[in-house]
């Protein structure tokens, strides 16, 4: 990928959840990204077990906070043209799509990430909401 411009608006993939963010720096090899918008909620479980309920430790992940900073790999990095969201409402809606995907099939690893993803919401999301 072409390197992009500090203060460029971008889509960035980073630790299995994807957000929107302005570059603040490059540091060679990753760009340092203020999240603006929650793309994609990161995925709960054991990423190096996907599926898999028994016998791994199931990771809880939270969305990276309004403004918080990443440092993201420069592949993992596109420009984002659109009309950025309002970071509540991103959260939401990334809350949302990851339930709706995961009700889609009952398995054990889905009943358990979504009960994981109710618990994150109700302990910290549900504030930002509104």
């Amino acid at each position: 990928m072409a390197d992009v411009a500090i203060g460029t608006t971008v889509r960035a993939h980073y630790n299995s959840g994807t957000y929107i963010g302005e570059v603040k720096e490059d540091r060679g090899e990753r760009y340092l990204i203020e999240v603006l918008a929650v793309d994609k909620h990161p995925i709960q479980g054991d990423l190096h077990n996907p599926g898999e309920v028994e016998g791994v430790f199931f990771h809880e992940r939270k969305a990276l906070a309004h403004h918080e900073k990443m440092n993201v790999k420069k592949p993992a990095v596109r420009p984002f043209d659109e009309t950025i969201p309002p970071y509540n409402e991103s959260l939401k809606q990334a809350v949302d799509n990851y339930k709706e995907k995961l009700k889609a099939e009952d398995t054990a690893f889905n009943e358990k990430a979504l009960r994981t993803l109710e618990g994150l919401e109700e302990k910290y999301y549900e504030k930002s909401y509104y």
